[in-house]
C-alpha cells in the first residue's frame, strides 16, 4: 500500500513468484504491523494490484488472527471473487471446519489457508486437513 512501485517491480522482475499480504479489519486495510488503519477498503487496494502477474494475495483478518474464532470465509470468498488472483485465506482458524467451509467455495479462486496456532494447540488435524484437500483437487482435476 505504501510502495506498490516495489511491488510493481518485484512482479516485472518475478513474474508469478511474489505474494502480496493484504491485513485487514473489518473490511479495511491495515499497515505498519497492524498498527495503523488507513480505511482504504481491502477490494480496491486488491484490485490496484490486478494484471501485475501476482503468484496469490494472503487475505488476513487481523481482527481474527491467532483467536480461533474461525476464518472469515465470507469475506475472503468475496476479496477472491473480485479480484483475478487466487487469494490466501488466513486468520483464525479454528479447526476442520474452517477447511471444509473453504473448500466449499474454493471455486472462488480461493488458493490456501495459513494456520499456526490451531495447530500448535492441536485444534486442526493437520493429516486431516491435507487428506479433505487432497480429496478436493482430485474431485476438482476429474
Amino acid at each position: 500500500l505504501k510502495n506498490r512501485e516495489f511491488v510493481v517491480e518485484a512482479c516485472r522482475r518475478f513474474p508469478g513468484r511474489i505474494i502480496l499480504g493484504i491485513d485487514a479489519k473489518e473490511g479495511k486495510v491495515a499497515v505498519e504491523g497492524w498498527t495503523e488503519a488507513t480505511g482504504a477498503d481491502v477490494l480496491e487496494v486488491a484490485k490496484r494490484y490486478e494484471g501485475l502477474g501476482l503468484a496469490a494475495l494472503v487475505y488476513t483478518d487481523i481482527s481474527r488472527d491467532g483467536m480461533e474464532t474461525g476464518v472469515n470465509v465470507p469475506a475472503t470468498e468475496r476479496l477472491a471473487r473480485a479480484v483475478g488472483i487466487p487469494v490466501i485465506a488466513s486468520g483464525g482458524v479454528a479447526g476442520i471446519g474452517d477447511v471444509d467451509r473453504l473448500l466449499a467455495v474454493a471455486d472462488s479462486g480461493i488458493l490456501g489457508v495459513i494456520t499456526g496456532k490451531a495447530l500448535y494447540t492441536g485444534a486442526l488435524d493437520l493429516e486431516e486437513a491435507i487428506r479433505r484437500t487432497k480429496k478436493d483437487v482430485k474431485k476438482v482435476q476429474g
